[in-house]
């Protein structure tokens, strides 16, 4: 009886789990967004270079120095 008994558990349990997943991901998926991003980010920078300094200084003057 005792080994019916585990038999049953070990059914219910293996339908109610959920199914097994390839946990790899997607490399060049991965790899695309990456290399997407950083494209985007040296538009970006070249385009607005002196500005995005620019704006970066004025901040860090409006901060002055701390202590």
């Amino acid at each position: 009886m005792e080994h019916l008994t585990h038999t049953l558990i070990r059914l219910y349990v293996a339908m109610t789990l959920p199914e097994r997943r390839d946990e790899r991901g997607d490399v060049p998926g991965w790899v695309m967004i990456t290399v997407m991003t950083v494209g985007i980010v040296g538009i970006i920078w070249g385009v607005a270079q002196t500005e995005l300094r620019a704006m970066l200084g004025a901040a860090l003057k409006k901060l002055g120095p701390t202590g």
